[in-house]
């Protein structure tokens, strides 16, 4: 892999040194109206191309910002939502608690639900 990186910035760097030597011819640049320079066109490149890594350079440190205050919005997040999770996991305890205690009140069922021949009521037709 070292192999791999050595060999690409040595091309990289042949390649702006070729180009430096090519591209000596001067070149005016107008930023605004009335403010121009003139600067060899190699030289312009190498500038603009500077500012233009300076520019990458600062939008990724704020992406990283950004990032990182989310990430910790986003822990304060689940922080609140694991309470809540251990509040409800208490509720539940205490509930199932609460309904065992009273289904051990309650009268065991021992016979059917039907009435007895007892305890109906007898209509006589006369």
């Amino acid at each position: 892999m070292r192999q791999l990186n050595f060999l690409l910035i040595f091309s990289f760097g042949l390649a702006m040194v070729m180009f430096t030597l090519e591209n000596t011819t001067a070149t005016t640049v107008h930023f605004l109206p009335g403010v121009s320079t003139t600067l060899p066109l190699a030289a312009m490149l190498l500038v603009v191309g500077g500012l233009g890594a300076i520019a990458a350079w600062i939008f990724a440190v704020w992406s990283g910002v950004v990032k990182k205050v989310e990430t910790i919005q986003d822990q304060g997040e689940v922080e609140a939502k694991e309470v809540r999770i251990r509040e409800l996991e208490t509720d539940l305890d205490r509930y199932r608690a609460t309904v065992e205690a009273q289904l051990g009140l309650l009268p065991a069922a021992g016979g059917s639900s039907a009435p007895s021949e007892d305890s109906s009521l007898a209509v006589t037709v006369e």
